[in-house]
């Protein structure tokens, strides 16, 4: 099958326009998208250094030591020497940064789950049909950008 340009950037504006409406929905959590890609990783994968943080949330080092910095200060990370290089440090999510993104994921599941309800059965079934293929899209390694056709894309 073959995958029109077009067809992969309506997916994406779609998916970026659900996700932004559905932060303005939701009560103001004082955290940046970034800083919340940050809690995500570190629930999701666990303790890591500041560097490998900055590689799975796409921003440079500095800017991940920034948004660290302001999470630490607000008590939502911990900084611990890493066990294997004593000059290195990892972070850890607190009982506090955890607790913190569970509050914001609910809020903003419960944005979801009102939107949900607006569609009727056929478009609710095809919606919770596409999560497995979503989740399977965003686990996916990143694509460099400019590898293959930029018209069409041929799926095996």
């Amino acid at each position: 099958m073959a995958v029109q340009d077009d067809s992969a950037l309506d997916l994406l504006l779609a998916v970026h326009h659900l996700v932004r409406s559905i932060r303005r929905g939701a009560p103001a959590t004082g955290l940046s998208p970034t800083q919340l890609l940050v809690l995500i990783n570190l629930v999701d994968v666990g303790p890591m250094r500041i560097g490998e943080l900055a590689g799975r949330v796409s921003c440079s080092q500095p800017t991940a030591t920034t948004v660290a910095n302001s999470l630490e200060s607000a008590g939502y990370v911990r900084r611990v020497p890493d066990t294997t290089d004593g000059r290195a440090i990892t972070l850890h999510i607190t009982e506090a940064g955890r607790e913190t993104l569970i509050t914001i994921a609910r809020e903003q599941a419960d944005q979801l789950r009102q939107r949900l309800c607006m569609l009727d059965e056929p478009e609710l079934a095809q919606v919770l049909a596409a999560v497995p293929v979503l989740r399977k899209l965003a686990s996916e390694p990143a694509v460099v950008a400019g590898s293959g056709d930029r018209k069409t894309t041929t799926c095996s």
